[in-house]
């Protein structure tokens, strides 16, 4: 106990109740495990008696709270979710009116403004990734660099609230300088790693089942020319519910983040926090897959192609986990997620290529075979689906206790 009271006693000394510990103690891996070594049963019971021994200043008297800013739509953030879907219609509409050069031009034109729309909508939604600072934090005071840190605050757990840090400028500069996401950091790799994976799942997402289908039958002997009806056909239709999907995502985010904070502010206990937090969770899934299948059906009928749910369905599932838990700091988890199902895809292209060697047929057997037991779309099922439901077990845990959606945000 004295040792775990040396280790958080700048915590405990900054805490305004045992809940604000309990949360600062659960974002740094201390467990209701841990808790039981220290005779306790459970994370909160041991932040109880911390705060009790650690000793206060009580001569200095607290400066008032200020309370951070509660989850609000915004006009922002509404029009930026809609744009991706809105110029991947105007990319469809264009390939469905152009052949020839036309077409390829319109195809790398409409590819590019998606690209950066998306990358817009995913930087200035609710589903934005962790800052590189820690948004409540203010920079320094001038002449801070020996003294206490005059201008900066640091969060209330309990009430979601900001109080003044008294903590060493060193200290908060160094923090600072940790939580940046510099391109030659693990964390940067991990972002970049995360967005390869993503582009090469959507792209499969379009083109995966045709290519599979020549590859299985002794092609590709052509390019893509992106008619549904081609020898190697374009899956438009759940390509476009998915950028369309882009606005229910962000909306289903805004509704956990304000649940989020409704029970950081209301519960008193962390296992209250996390039965207030995991209906919210599940109900956010379902709004979203609710709102996928309906804007499947959609496209699928305008565009009179297969809506192919369970594709798109699982892939749906498995970039809303993924973005979720980016969101709320934990981006290793859904980068290697990502990763295993690409690299599921891209073995099922290459086997059965392999397979066409002198005496490696035996290489193309288990796709062959997976294929004419589900189709092409068994593959893509298979890999985002498994990598889904581990996310989904993954956020169950994680985005359900309070350092997640505390202001100090749940560490890597």
């Amino acid at each position: 106990m004295k040792a775990l009271l040396h280790r958080h006693r700048e915590l405990c000394e900054r805490a305004v109740d045992p809940l604000e510990i309990a949360v600062g103690l659960e974002a740094q891996g201390v467990t209701d495990r841990t808790a039981a070594r220290c005779r306790h049963r459970d994370v909160f019971s041991l932040a109880e008696e911390l705060h009790a021994r650690v000793p206060r200043d009580t001569e200095r008297p607290s400066p008032e709270p200020q309370p951070l800013p509660v989850p609000r739509v915004r006009a922002r953030w509404l029009l930026l979710t809609v744009l991706p879907g809105a110029l991947g219609a105007g990319t469809v509409t264009g390939l469905r009116l152009t052949q020839g050069t036309p077409r390829l031009l319109v195809a790398l034109g409409g590819l590019l403004a998606v690209a950066l729309a998306t990358r817009a909508a995913l930087r200035h939604s609710p589903l934005a990734g962790p800052p590189a600072r820690r948004a409540w934090r203010t920079a320094p005071a001038p002449g801070a660099g020996t003294g206490a840190g005059k201008g900066r605050t640091v969060p209330d757990a309990r009430t979601a609230r900001t109080v003044p840090d008294t903590r060493p400028a060193r200290t908060a500069q160094s923090d600072a300088r940790a939580e940046r996401i510099a391109p030659g950091t693990h964390a940067g790799r991990t972002t970049l790693g995360t967005r390869v994976w993503t582009l090469w799942l959507l792209g499969y997402a379009l083109l995966g089942d045709g290519l599979l289908h020549a590859v299985l039958t002794g092609g590709p002997d052509i390019p893509p020319t992106g008619s549904p009806e081609g020898p190697w056909p374009t899956a438009t239709a759940p390509a476009l519910a998915l950028l369309l999907a882009c606005a229910p995502a962000a909306w289903c985010a805004h509704l956990l983040a304000v649940g989020a904070h409704r029970g950081l502010t209301g519960s008193r206990t962390l296992r209250q926090f996390t039965a207030a937090v995991t209906p919210l969770l599940l109900g956010a899934y379902g709004l979203f897959l609710a709102a996928l299948t309906a804007l499947l059906a959609l496209c699928g009928t305008a565009l009179h192609q297969p809506a192919a749910y369970p594709q798109a369905l699982t892939l749906g599932a498995l970039l809303l986990s993924a973005r979720l838990l980016t969101t709320h700091r934990h981006r290793r988890v859904p980068a290697r997620a990502l990763g295993a199902a690409v690299l599921a895809e891209a073995l099922a292209l290459a086997l059965p290529t392999a397979g066409r060697l002198p005496g490696c047929a035996f290489l193309a057997a288990p796709v062959q075979t997976l294929v004419d037991v589900g189709g092409e779309a068994a593959v893509p099922v298979l890999a985002c689906g498994t990598a889904a439901l581990a996310l989904l077990w993954h956020a169950g845990r994680t985005l359900t206790r309070a350092s997640a959606h505390a202001p100090t945000g749940a560490p890597e």
